[in-house]
C-alpha cells in the first residue's frame, strides 16, 4: 500500500466531491458493457446493421453503445438481451447495472470540463498510464500556477472563473496518484517540455520540483529524450496509453489543437506501445532524469534570484 501523500508545491489541492469516493468511473461501466455487447453480438454471428435493423434504430446507435460513448437504456438491455439469447438471469442483471452506473455523475462532471470529460472519466478508471509528452508537463504532475498558464494560453475566450474550474479540477484529478491503489504513471517527456518558459522562471522552477518530488514517488516513473537523442518517432506528438485493467481494452488517447482521438483498434495499441517503448529505450534513466530536472530547476532558481 502506497501511504497517501500531500505535494507542497503549488496551490492547495480542492478536496475531491464525496461521489468520487469508493465509486467506479461512469465511463468505465459504459466501456464494460459496450464490450460485453459487442461479444455477444460477436457470438451471434451479426453485423450492427443487422442488429439497428432488428432493434429499430441507427447503427450509429449500436456502435456508440459498443464503444461507450452512449450509455444504454433499461429497454436497450431488454432488447439486446432478446436478440442475444442471454437466457440467465444473473448476466441479464449485471448488464442492466452496467447500463445503470454507466448513466451515473462522475465526480469531474461538476467541473463542465465538455471535451475532457471522457478523458478524465477514462483516467479515473485506469490502473496505468504511460505517457509521452513532447511540449508540455503531464497534467496530473503540473502546479496550479502552471496550469493556470496552460489554460490561459489554450482558453483564450473562457473567463478567469472558468479558468479557475479548470485549474481545480486538474487539482483534483492528480489525488489518483496518491490514494490508496494509487494509478501507476510512467511519463517520458521530451527534454524542450523542461525549457520552455511556461509562466516565467518561478513558475518553471516550482514545476521541476514538484517533478523531482514525484519521481520519488513509488508508483510514478518519469524519464527525459535528452536533445542529444535527435530525431524519434513522436516528435510531433503526445499521447497516453490507458490501460483500464481486465474489464475493458486499453485506449490511446492523442491530443492536437484538430481535436482529440481516442484510438482502440488492436494495431493502433500496439503501434503506440512499440512507440512509447522506443522512447522509454531511448530516454534517460529515472535517475538520470532526476539529476536533469533537478540540474534545470537550480539554473531557474538562480534566474529568479537574478531578478530579485
Amino acid at each position: 500500500m502506497v501511504a497517501q501523500r500531500t505535494l507542497h508545491i503549488g496551490r492547495k489541492r480542492p478536496p475531491v466531491p464525496e461521489a468520487r469516493r469508493g465509486s467506479g468511473s461512469p465511463t468505465l461501466r459504459r466501456r464494460e458493457l459496450g464490450a460485453k455487447l459487442r461479444a455477444l453480438r460477436n457470438e451471434r454471428g451479426l453485423t450492427v446493421d443487422q442488429v439497428s435493423e432488428r432493434l429499430l434504430c441507427s447503427p450509429s446507435k449500436v456502435s456508440r453503445m459498443e464503444t461507450g460513448q452512449r450509455g444504454a437504456t433499461a429497454r436497450d438491455i431488454r432488447d439486446l438481451c432478446e436478440l442475444y439469447e442471454v437466457a440467465n438471469p444473473d448476466e441479464r442483471a449485471r448488464l442492466a447495472r452496467l447500463a445503470v452506473e454507466g448513466k451515473q455523475q462522475g465526480w469531474w462532471q461538476s467541473y463542465e470540463l465538455v471535451d475532457l470529460a471522457t478523458y478524465v472519466g477514462l483516467e479515473e478508471a485506469a490502473t496505468a498510464i504511460r505517457s509521452f509528452k513532447s511540449t508540455t508537463v503531464p497534467g496530473l504532475l503540473q502546479t496550479a500556477p502552471y496550469a493556470r498558464v496552460i489554460h490561459e494560453s489554450a482558453a483564450l475566450d473562457f473567463s478567469s472563473e472558468r479558468i479557475d474550474q479548470f485549474v481545480q479540477a486538474r487539482m483534483a484529478r492528480q489525488q489518483a496518484l496518491t490514494k490508496e491503489s494509487p494509478l501507476q504513471l510512467w511519463a517520458v517527456l521530451d527534454e524542450p517540455v523542461l525549457h520552455r518558459l511556461v509562466g516565467g522562471y518561478r513558475v518553471m522552477r516550482d514545476q521541476l520540483r514538484q517533478l523531482a518530488e514525484v519521481a520519488e514517488m513509488p508508483n510514478v516513473t518519469i524519464q527525459i529524450v535528452p536533445f542529444s537523442i535527435g530525431a524519434h518517432p513522436a516528435m510531433e506528438s503526445s499521447f497516453d496509453i490507458l490501460d483500464l485493467g481486465t474489464v475493458a481494452p486499453s485506449v490511446v488517447y492523442v491530443e492536437g489543437m484538430a481535436g482529440n482521438t481516442y484510438l482502440e483498434r488492436a494495431q493502433d495499441l500496439e503501434r503506440y506501445e512499440k512507440a512509447f517503448e522506443i522512447l522509454r529505450g531511448a530516454a534517460l534513466g529515472p535517475q538520470e532524469s532526476l539529476e536533469l530536472i533537478t540540474e534545470t530547476a537550480v539554473r531557474y532558481n538562480r534566474a529568479v534570484v537574478r531578478a530579485g
